[in-house]
Protein backbone atom coordinates (compact mmCIF):
# COMPACT_ATOMS: atom_id res chain seq x y z
CA UNK A 1 0.00 0.00 0.00
CA UNK A 2 1.21 3.46 -1.04
CA UNK A 3 1.68 6.22 1.81
CA UNK A 4 -0.55 9.00 1.81
CA UNK A 5 1.00 12.15 0.26
CA UNK A 6 0.59 15.56 1.23
CA UNK A 7 -0.32 17.73 -1.36
CA UNK A 8 0.12 22.19 -0.82
CA UNK A 9 -3.24 23.41 -2.13
CA UNK A 10 -3.02 27.42 -2.44
CA UNK A 11 -5.68 29.66 -2.71
CA UNK A 12 -5.30 33.29 -4.37
CA UNK A 13 -7.57 36.58 -4.49
CA UNK A 14 -7.19 36.68 -8.45
CA UNK A 15 -3.91 36.01 -9.69
CA UNK A 16 -3.78 31.45 -9.49
CA UNK A 17 -3.21 31.98 -13.21
CA UNK A 18 -0.34 33.85 -13.06
CA UNK A 19 1.57 32.51 -10.00
CA UNK A 20 0.73 28.90 -11.58
CA UNK A 21 2.53 29.84 -14.62
CA UNK A 22 5.53 31.67 -12.55
CA UNK A 23 5.57 28.31 -10.72
CA UNK A 24 5.46 26.47 -13.94
CA UNK A 25 8.25 28.53 -14.96
CA UNK A 26 10.19 28.13 -11.96
CA UNK A 27 9.68 24.16 -11.01
CA UNK A 28 9.15 22.92 -14.68
CA UNK A 29 6.47 20.24 -15.08
CA UNK A 30 3.02 20.32 -16.51
CA UNK A 31 0.30 22.36 -15.68
CA UNK A 32 -3.31 22.24 -15.93
CA UNK A 33 -5.71 25.74 -15.71
CA UNK A 34 -9.62 24.83 -15.43
CA UNK A 35 -11.19 28.16 -15.19
CA UNK A 36 -14.71 28.75 -13.74
CA UNK A 37 -16.20 29.92 -16.86
CA UNK A 38 -15.78 25.85 -18.18
CA UNK A 39 -17.86 24.44 -15.43
CA UNK A 40 -20.99 24.37 -14.16
CA UNK A 41 -20.17 26.24 -10.94
CA UNK A 42 -20.19 29.06 -13.35
CA UNK A 43 -23.42 29.95 -12.44
CA UNK A 44 -22.42 30.60 -8.39
CA UNK A 45 -19.26 32.97 -10.40
CA UNK A 46 -20.27 36.90 -10.64
CA UNK A 47 -19.47 37.77 -14.19
CA UNK A 48 -16.13 39.08 -13.39
CA UNK A 49 -14.72 36.51 -11.66
CA UNK A 50 -15.76 34.38 -14.72
CA UNK A 51 -11.73 33.90 -15.99
CA UNK A 52 -11.15 33.02 -11.89
CA UNK A 53 -9.25 29.44 -11.67
CA UNK A 54 -11.85 27.23 -10.07
CA UNK A 55 -8.30 24.55 -10.12
CA UNK A 56 -4.54 24.30 -11.24
CA UNK A 57 -2.63 21.85 -11.06
CA UNK A 58 1.26 21.52 -11.56
CA UNK A 59 2.91 18.54 -11.90
CA UNK A 60 6.36 17.20 -12.05
CA UNK A 61 8.26 14.23 -11.64
CA UNK A 62 8.51 14.57 -7.94
CA UNK A 63 6.31 17.74 -6.81
CA UNK A 64 2.56 17.92 -6.96
CA UNK A 65 1.11 21.87 -6.28
CA UNK A 66 -2.93 22.02 -6.61
CA UNK A 67 -4.17 25.88 -6.17
CA UNK A 68 -7.08 28.00 -7.16
CA UNK A 69 -8.67 31.36 -7.25
CA UNK A 70 -10.79 31.78 -3.92
CA UNK A 71 -13.86 33.70 -5.07
CA UNK A 72 -15.83 35.80 -2.38
CA UNK A 73 -13.42 33.76 0.54
CA UNK A 74 -11.64 35.79 2.42
CA UNK A 75 -7.85 35.02 2.49
CA UNK A 76 -4.48 35.96 4.15
CA UNK A 77 -1.60 35.70 2.06
CA UNK A 78 1.64 35.18 3.27
CA UNK A 79 0.62 32.97 6.42
CA UNK A 80 -1.87 30.59 4.58
CA UNK A 81 0.50 27.77 3.85
CA UNK A 82 4.51 27.13 3.77
CA UNK A 83 5.90 25.07 1.28
CA UNK A 84 8.89 23.03 2.01
CA UNK A 85 10.94 22.00 -0.88
CA UNK A 86 14.05 19.28 -0.36
CA UNK A 87 16.60 19.62 -3.43
CA UNK A 88 19.04 16.83 -4.19
CA UNK A 89 21.88 19.02 -5.52
CA UNK A 90 23.30 22.27 -4.34
CA UNK A 91 22.92 23.24 -8.41
CA UNK A 92 19.23 22.69 -7.58
CA UNK A 93 18.70 24.01 -4.53
CA UNK A 94 20.47 27.66 -6.02
CA UNK A 95 18.58 27.37 -9.32
CA UNK A 96 15.54 26.96 -7.00
CA UNK A 97 16.46 30.49 -4.85
CA UNK A 98 17.76 32.27 -7.77
CA UNK A 99 13.92 31.98 -9.28
CA UNK A 100 11.08 31.84 -6.67
CA UNK A 101 13.03 34.90 -4.73
CA UNK A 102 12.61 36.67 -8.09
CA UNK A 103 10.27 39.58 -6.42
CA UNK A 104 9.95 37.93 -3.46
CA UNK A 105 11.44 38.85 0.43
CA UNK A 106 14.19 36.90 2.08
CA UNK A 107 13.78 36.20 5.21
CA UNK A 108 16.60 33.40 5.58
CA UNK A 109 18.99 33.83 2.65
CA UNK A 110 20.30 30.45 0.99
CA UNK A 111 23.13 29.19 3.16
CA UNK A 112 25.08 26.43 5.20
CA UNK A 113 22.97 25.30 8.75
CA UNK A 114 23.41 23.88 11.52
CA UNK A 115 22.33 20.73 10.57
CA UNK A 116 24.53 19.70 7.78
CA UNK A 117 22.06 20.96 4.81
CA UNK A 118 22.07 24.06 2.78
CA UNK A 119 18.56 25.76 3.58
CA UNK A 120 16.59 29.12 3.04
CA UNK A 121 13.41 30.51 3.86
CA UNK A 122 11.41 33.86 2.13
CA UNK A 123 8.69 34.88 0.90
CA UNK A 124 7.65 34.93 -2.60
CA UNK A 125 6.28 37.66 -4.94
CA UNK A 126 2.79 36.28 -4.36
CA UNK A 127 2.81 36.12 -0.49
CA UNK A 128 3.55 32.39 -0.11
CA UNK A 129 6.87 31.00 2.25
CA UNK A 130 8.91 28.90 0.85
CA UNK A 131 11.71 26.58 2.91
CA UNK A 132 14.32 24.91 0.57
CA UNK A 133 16.80 22.26 1.91
CA UNK A 134 19.25 20.62 0.05
CA UNK A 135 21.12 17.88 3.19
CA UNK A 136 24.65 17.47 2.47
CA UNK A 137 26.44 14.52 2.22
CA UNK A 138 27.90 13.19 5.16
CA UNK A 139 32.16 13.80 5.02
CA UNK A 140 34.07 10.93 6.51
Amino acid sequence: MKAPQLTPYLAFKGNCREAMQFYQQCLGGTLDIQPFSDTPAAEYVPADAQDGVLHSRLETESILLLASDAGSEPIREGNNVTLSLNCSSEQEIEAYYATLTAGGTVTMPLGDTFWSAKFAMFTDRFGINWMLNYDKEATA
